[in-house]
């Protein structure tokens, strides 16, 4: 029984606490810092709590105006999803066939765009700008694009809820839990409660940042603040039934199931919407899939639940407050990654973003959820806290060559990386010398901001943004030509490009490179078979000296074969199971070049075509290792590589 009070939710969240918090006395006072001051003093809400909403709804960022995923403007996440939906442009990019298996027809997912609904059909919590409006007098465009005037309209929503609960206004923050807790939009306690817990983690904590406009923002920390999960009682929220989920704790999290059944005809392989399958008991879970939803929430839900819709994942989790819904049960295969090994071996977790759409944010709250909900699957299936295994969906290689082109580029590069595993505890810091062979990519996320192309039209630039990856060049000069995909562009005249989905000259905070060469400011990496040099000077680095694995062509050998997949040779496959070809990739791994690699494995296969089957894993004699080849993963056999020391 996983069902649970709200209190005890509450309590549960604890178990997470706000990890690399930086606690401060009072900052100078910015114009967002006074905005804070002055809503708190006019509508008698603590500035402590003002400020803990607004950070697990923004971080404090203004977002130029431009809205959530869910709508949201501003600082307090004020809400107008029409207008949001209406105007939002072209998001994600990539025709995979989210299987990537070849044993069966290849299937492409339709693109399902949501219709935009009147502002007066959609929830209250989805149209919050306007009753905030209403409450300051403020008009809406200055809701949305004011800062100052946002914050106002947040502090005016919180006074409301606080009177409609029947409690007095009240210079301690524990008194505002409830408000707190309805300030989420949720419509269950456990959300609620979730929600609420964060907020008094960072004022407890104390947090401080450098918002998206230059201004630094500080909240002491108050270890006095508590929050009461009793003030709940007064809302009236339905109780969530968690039963049958495989969440944490930590979460509030519900069961959605995806559909398994046959979908007509004599074909016993005309089946949806995922795999049947006895993980760990017959193969290991080894990855966990990070991915953006490129929909909106009730949307994601509509395709989770469509019988017909070729893709599926384990989790999905919302933007707006970090609820999570699980629609596959951890032992079977969903169809989410485009690459039937990798799908074989993972669990897949969406997330409700628009990768294209720098500012139609990632929230904290969902930050939090997805960092508790991974942090909380590796545990479960011992897989390490690293980007070699929790991998994002634009890491995850092409099966063969033809694929490459059409792979996913979610969830892009304005997820903060850094961030979110530093809230798993696991934090990307040097440890090796600092002249040594192996880097880890960690710009500073804030600070860092390459320009990319696509967002909303093609070739236009996309607002400036932080950004968790860094820019690969062929020479060390920004002059000089962007280093070359081949998978990509594999015509001599196709180029690497700063488009937001192109990801052929980029490295991503997390990922393992070996050093190259150095020169000045400039560091040069291995990859995809080149050089390729990034901006990464003494004052400002863009990477950290780490320990890595390191393997390199055996001696004597020009070049090794690399694979989107470590599939067994074909002695291993028993009768009634074809051999399942492996296509070297088009990229070359010469001699003398290194990359980081991670486990060593043998090859397997799992085979699954009829419904109602669990399968047959074929396991063969050859062993692969993965090696962090470009942007995307790939392997190379055991036998074709040396392990040597960096």
């Amino acid at each position: 029984m996983r069902g649970r009070a709200a209190g005890a939710v509450a309590a549960a969240a604890l178990v997470l606490p706000l990890l690399g918090a930086a606690p401060g006395g009072p900052a100078g006072e910015g114009p967002l810092g006074a905005a804070f001051a002055r809503a708190a003093a006019e509508y008698d809400v603590p500035r402590s709590v003002l400020l803990g909403v607004s950070y697990l709804e923004s971080r404090w960022d203004a977002h130029a105006g431009r809205p959530s995923v869910a709508g949201g403007y501003g600082p307090m996440h004020l809400t107008d999803l029409s207008l949001a939906l209406a105007e939002a442009p072209h998001h994600s990019h990539g025709e995979e066939d989210p299987r990537g298996d070849e044993a069966r027809p290849s299937g492409v997912p339709e693109a399902e765009t949501p219709e935009v609904p009147e502002a007066s059909g959609l929830p209250e919590h989805l149209r919050t700008l306007a009753a905030a409006s209403a409450l300051t007098g403020l008009p809406a465009e200055e809701l949305r694009t004011d800062p100052a005037a946002n914050v106002e309209g947040g502090a005016a929503l919180l006074a409301r809820t606080q009177r409609e609960l029947g409690l007095p206004p009240s210079e301690d923050p524990a008194d505002w839990y409830a408000a707190v807790a309805l300030y989420s939009g949720a419509d269950d306690d456990a959300t609620a409660a979730m929600f609420a817990q964060d907020v008094f983690s960072v004022i407890s904590a104390g947090q401080e940042r450098v918002t998206d406009t230059g201004e630094r923002i500080v909240l002491a920390a108050d270890p006095r603040a508590r929050a009461d999960p009793a003030q709940l009682e007064r809302a009236g929220l339905k109780r969530l039934d968690q039963d049958g989920t495989e969440c944490p704790p930590t979460v509030a999290c519900e069961w959605i199931p995806s559909p398994y059944q046959h979908l007509g005809g004599d074909d016993p392989g005309n089946y949806g919407k995922y795999d049947l399958a006895n993980r760990p008991a017959d193969q290991s879970v080894d990855y966990i899939v990070v991915h953006s939803t490129e929909a909106t929430w009730d949307t994601t839900l509509l395709l989770a639940q469509r019988a017909t819709y070729a893709a599926s994942w384990h989790y999905s989790i919302r933007s707006s407050d970090g609820h999570v819904a699980q629609h596959i049960k951890a032992r079977d295969v969903g169809w989410h990654a485009g690459n039937w090994y990798v799908n074989a071996h993972a669990i897949g977790v969406e997330q409700e973003a628009f990768l294209a759409q720098p500012d139609a944010w990632f929230t904290e709250s969902l930050y939090r959820s997805s960092a508790r909900l991974v942090k909380y699957l590796a545990k479960r299936h011992g897989v390490p806290l690293d980007r070699q295994h929790i991998l994002s969906h634009d890491a995850v290689p092409g099966v063969t060559p033809a694929g490459i082109p059409g792979m996913h580029t979610d969830p892009g590069p304005y997820w903060d990386w850094a961030h979110y595993f530093q809230l798993m505890g696991a934090p990307f810091h040097p440890n090796a010398n600092p002249h040594g062979d192996v880097v880890t990519i960690r710009p500073d996320y804030a600070s860092n901001r390459p320009v990319f192309t696509g967002c909303e039209r093609a070739g236009v630039a996309c607002a400036p943004h932080g950004s968790s990856e860094v820019r690969l060049y062929s020479a060390p000069s920004e002059d000089a030509p962007l280093v070359r995909d081949i998978g990509l562009y594999p015509r001599d005249e196709g180029r690497t490009t700063i488009g937001v989905n192109d990801v052929g000259a980029r490295a991503s905070t997390g990922q393992q490179y070996v050093v190259a060469e150095r020169a000045g400011d400039w560091t040069a990496i291995w990859y995809l078979g080149q050089k390729a040099w990034f901006l990464d000077p003494a004052e400002r680095p863009a990477a950290v000296a780490t320990k890595g694995l390191v393997v390199t062509p055996k001696a004597g050998r020009e070049s090794v074969p690399v694979y989107g997949r470590a599939y067994p040779e074909a002695s291993a496959y028993p009768p009634g199971i074809p051999v399942q070809a492996l296509a070297p990739l088009p990229y070359r791994f010469e001699a003398g070049q290194r990359y980081v690699a991670g486990d060593r494995f043998r090859s397997e296969y799992f085979r699954n075509t009829t419904f109602g089957g669990r399968g047959t894993v074929v396991r063969g004699q050859d062993e692969y290792y993965q090696i962090q080849l470009g942007h995307r993963v790939a392997f190379v056999r055991a036998t074709d590589v040396d392990v040597v020391a960096p």
